[in-house]
């Protein structure tokens, strides 16, 4: 168990979102724009196009200082934000994954250094070889991709690794394969989006070439994503499926991936077919912008769904080991905190807080809420998923019977010894504004 990361009214979730999903453009994009390049750089080689070198020129060092920068922060982001407010999961994963974040770290490094080399060798070195520079750098990218999408489907079906806890059963699991083929054909269609609009920014001829393979790479990528979106969502475990079918939420963001993929799907084709009007700086980056709204719809949808662990079939979305582990020799703690209290078994709680007393039911209470609950939910009024907005009014009576029969599928179960469970239905009645237990209703629980 580790210390409670708080952030007041927006969340760890919130901003843990925020970050991972803003990564994904700068990540997709600087894995799929160079395969896009090599193409483009065939073509002015073997046509002897220099206006198109002119572009490739411009593309690379935007990719170069988008992506490299605001990815580079970015994703120190996310293992920052992660550390903090999943401390135990990042735990796992990298006791399960370390040398393959170890392996990925190789082909990013690989990926930097082919970058600057292709970049500052424009026409100062033989064409051809320059051109394998930025293949090397395009399957690098990609190979990167492929290491991490293991990690990232694990934690959505970890598979057979719940019974091995072998690092390859968890890695090759239920939804590998289909969101390794979503995310390589949606590289694609992000590297489109981002080519048109550098190439809303020339005057040359090479413009009306630019603006067809952007929308033709794009529709593409769209196109096959819909099939492996198709193919990833019949991958789903039952308990996703209900949450995607029963969450209000998680059903808006799923429409409102699907309405923005059909806008987009529009753009790419009138790109395609050679629409000029539809090839500027500002099109294009508003264009930009309905991409990011279609991956904050698709990314909210896969967090919500594996609700409500971190890790399923394993880990609670709060931390606490909810299932036994026997190929690593860990045992489920829900049963152990039911019977013996999470208070008494948690660590970092001060001593005169392991045992609730008529003096600090109030202040145990307040421990138990944010261990148990501030992994999805704020405190304070006005928040994403505010507890004082959902719970408004509600009385510590009526609290306790909640918490004592959570039955969503996509909360986990409170865990905790009876005075325990009161304590917490009273602190919640306290963040609720409505009428608290007393003392005595509080440590007389069973």
């Amino acid at each position: 168990m580790y210390p409670i990361f708080e952030i007041p009214v927006v969340g760890g979730p919130i901003l843990m979102a925020a970050i991972a999903t803003f990564h994904i453009l700068p990540s997709h994009l600087a894995t799929g724009a160079f395969w896009m390049t090599y193409f483009i750089e065939r073509k002015a080689i073997q046509e002897d196009r220099p206006e198109l070198l002119e572009f490739l020129k411009k593309f690379s060092l935007s990719i170069l200082i988008f992506c490299f920068v605001t990815g580079s922060l970015t994703g120190v982001g996310i293992w920052f934000a992660a550390t903090v407010i999943s401390p135990r999961a990042i735990s796992g994963l990298i006791h399960t994954y370390v040398w393959g974040w170890a392996t990925e770290w190789v082909f990013f490094v690989i990926e930097i250094v082919a970058i600057y080399v292709y970049y500052y060798t424009f026409g100062k070195i033989a064409p051809k070889l320059h051109l394998r520079i930025g293949f090397i750098y395009a399957v690098a990218a990609w190979l990167s991709m492929v290491i991490i999408t293991g990690i990232l489907g694990f934690m959505m079906t970890p598979g057979k690794w719940l019974a091995t806890g072998g690092f390859f059963d968890g890695f090759f699991n239920p939804t590998y394969w289909p969101q390794l083929c979503f995310r390589t054909a949606m590289m694609f269609a992000i590297a489109g989006t981002y080519a048109a609009v550098i190439a809303g920014a020339m005057k040359n001829g090479g413009r009306d070439t630019i603006r067809k393979i952007s929308g033709r790479w794009g529709l593409g990528g769209l196109a096959a994503a819909g099939l492996f979106a198709f193919w990833y969502y019949h991958s789903l475990p039952t308990n996703a499926m209900e949450n995607l079918q029963s969450i209000a939420y998680v059903e808006i963001m799923y429409k409102l991936a699907i309405v923005i993929a059909v806008v987009m799907a529009i753009y790419f084709f009138l790109l395609a077919i050679g629409q000029g009007r539809f090839v500027n700086v500002w099109v294009g980056s508003l264009m930009m912008v309905v991409l990011l709204a279609g991956v904050v719809g698709g990314e909210s949808t896969r967090e919500f769904v594996r609700r409500p662990y971190l890790i399923p079939g394993y880990m609670y979305s709060n931390q606490i080991i909810g299932h036994d582990f026997d190929a690593r020799s860990i045992s489920s703690e829900v049963e152990r905190f039911n019977s013996k209290g999470l208070l008494a078994s948690h660590p970092l709680v001060p001593t005169d807080l392991k045992a609730i007393t008529e003096e600090n039911y109030l202040k145990t209470g307040e421990i138990l809420v944010k261990v148990e609950c501030l992994a999805c939910h704020t405190l304070e009024a006005g928040g994403r998923n505010s507890l004082a907005d959902i719970l408004d009014g509600i009385d510590a009576e009526s609290a306790y019977y909640l918490l004592e029969d959570l039955e969503r599928t996509y909360m986990p179960p409170f865990a905790g010894a009876g005075p325990e469970r009161r304590a917490a239905a009273n602190y919640l009645a306290v963040v609720a504004g409505g009428e608290t237990g007393t003392a005595d209703w509080v440590v007389a629980g069973e």
